[in-house]
């Protein structure tokens, strides 16, 4: 029998050299970030509110811990790497930093987090240098899945959702009738909403998946081939999920899986899935002598490789870039923020001047009362106007001292809420020409139980107008760095129709030629107020 035993436990001077030259770097290291984390605090915080008020991104809690826990295992293979500061990554700093402020400007929140978060990887690399970075990369990757990303793909997900679940039920022979992700059987209505969508499975499975293949897998295409299968797999199974349960209610007679239970199905099939995910994923173990540099043991290090330390002085010296190059932009950001801001704007107005469209002060919107969903707007104009048998929608929304859930473009600000009695169908780009003038704007087709609507929206902002709610976050942010200008506003045209949307297109087109000078002039007014 014999014992292995660490030229650490029997005071190698390399070995503890290597552990003071760690442990002094990692204190420097952590101290910096500690630093940039709280000038980024409001960042910080705006990350852990979402992980308090939402189940799909809960486990931003536990991203941290995990990403510690991983860093610790490496903490003998660290101790005998050189610690080099890298100050060539500084410049990478800077750009982040930007992107950061830009975001905050633009009021991206998504955005403004990652660049946060990117920001501690990078400071890490600076201060430790390439190897000792290198053997805890994947940790350090590992603390973007902290940031709460995923809204973006709802849409997506659940038309992808829809169309499983309604070609598998026409598969099994059940007659299905669909108007966008609403569908009719001959047991009872359905939908696929934002909770059918399996964001929280693909979520909780990628960080589990992801964490799962560092610890268990050492070669990179294991580790990659099994979070692939994190990804896909919770996808798949939703829409089996989805599928079933619509099963489960239509053989039941509506009595299973049609209140709370229908989530309590969802998160058991999950959790079944996972189990067999994991068990599936255990036979790809790698036998002691397939090594990864990830998973390096100290006691394989070559003792030849004597760990280089750095003088305190060079240390401290990148440690004061990395915070002068990441502090200067919250601080940018608070002066903007100190800045004095013009009054709101409480009121639009326009004049009746039209020859054909006339302002009518009936609301000429057939069926249930429709009226899109805003978050705090400054000033709103909702009008109706008639043209002989032909009648038209305008809603002006304007925003001015935009802030953090109150801004121009924010998800919350949708055609029609869930509990509306208006259904939105379909949403599509479309270029209009309007006299000489191209008008790009987003197209909507709304439908209710007795009417339908062809809406028509874009954004204008200054001179500008736009249809892409990125270029109109771009515009947003650019103004206000140049100017400290922030006001912007979306315009709305709603037609009822009959059958084909192609009905309203005319009638709106007729509409904007009359109407829109008058339109751009509200804003132009309302901007120099």
């Amino acid at each position: 029998m014999s014992a292995r035993i660490s030229s650490a436990e029997v005071g190698d001077p390399a070995a503890v050299s290597g552990y003071t030259g760690l442990r002094r770097s990692a204190i420097v290291a952590v101290i910096t970030i500690g630093i940039i984390m709280a000038g980024y605090y409001q960042t910080g915080w705006s990350m852990v509110s979402i992980w308090e008020r939402s189940d799909t991104f809960a486990h931003g809690f536990l991203v941290l811990p995990f990403s510690a826990y991983m860093i610790w295992t490496q903490r003998h293979v660290l101790s005998a790497l050189p610690s080099q500061p890298n100050w060539r990554v500084l410049p990478l700093l800077a750009i982040l930093g930007l992107g950061w402020l830009m975001a905050v400007l633009a009021g991206v929140q998504v955005v403004e987090q990652y660049m946060f978060v990117m920001i501690i990887p990078i400071a890490v690399w600076a201060i430790l240098g390439n190897s000792m970075t290198g053997a805890i990369s994947f940790p350090l990757i590992y603390l973007l899945l902290a940031v709460p990303f995923g809204d973006i793909l709802i849409p997506f997900m659940i038309d992808f959702t829809a169309d499983f679940t309604v070609s598998a039920l026409q598969l099994t022979g059940i007659p299905v009738y669909r108007e966008g992700n609403f569908f009719m059987i001959p047991s009872g209505n359905w939908s696929v909403v934002e909770a059918c969508s399996g964001l929280r499975y693909l979520i909780a499975s990628f960080t589990l998946g992801t964490l799962y293949a560092y610890l268990t897998y050492r070669s990179l295409k294991r580790r990659a081939g099994f979070i692939l299968l994190s990804l896909a797999v919770p996808i798949v199974a939703n829409w089996v999920r989805a599928y079933l349960i619509v099963m489960t209610g239509h053989l039941s007679g509506n009595r299973l899986a049609v209140g709370v239970d229908h989530l309590i199905y969802g998160w058991i099939f999950f959790g079944i899935v996972m189990l067999l995910l994991f068990w599936a994923g255990s036979y790809w173990q790698e036998n002691g002598q397939d090594q990864g540099a990830g998973n390096q043991p100290a006691s394989d290090i070559n003792p030849s490789v004597q760990p280089s330390t750095v003088s305190l002085q060079f240390l401290l010296t990148v440690a004061g870039a990395v915070l002068a190059l990441t502090l200067v932009w919250p601080a940018y950001a608070a002066y903007l923020r100190g800045e004095s801001a013009r009054p709101s704007l409480q009121e639009l107005k326009i004049d009746d001047t039209g020859k054909e469209w006339k302002i009518n002060s009936q609301m000429t919107v057939q069926g249930p009362a429709w009226k899109p969903v805003y978050i705090a707007p400054s000033a709103q104009l909702l009008q109706s106007y008639q043209n002989g048998a032909r009648s038209a929608e305008l809603y002006i929304t304007y925003y001015q001292n935009q802030q953090q859930g109150a801004e121009l473009v924010n998800s919350g600000n949708i055609l029609a809420a869930e509990d509306s009695p208006w259904r939105n169908l379909k949403e599509e780009k479309r270029n209009v020409l309007i006299g000489s003038d191209v008008l790009h704007v987003n197209q909507g087709q709304l439908s209710s139980a007795s009417a339908r609507l062809l809406v028509w929206r874009w954004y204008q902002i200054g001179e500008e107008e736009t249809a892409s709610p990125y270029m109109a976050k771009f515009i947003l942010a650019r103004n206000k760095l140049m100017s400290n200008e922030d006001s912007g506003a979306e315009i709305m045209i709603a037609v009822p129709y009959d059958e084909d949307p192609e009905e309203a297109v005319l009638v709106m087109e007729s509409f904007l030629k009359e109407r829109m000078l008058s339109i751009r002039q509200v804003l132009q007014y309302a901007e120099h107020q």
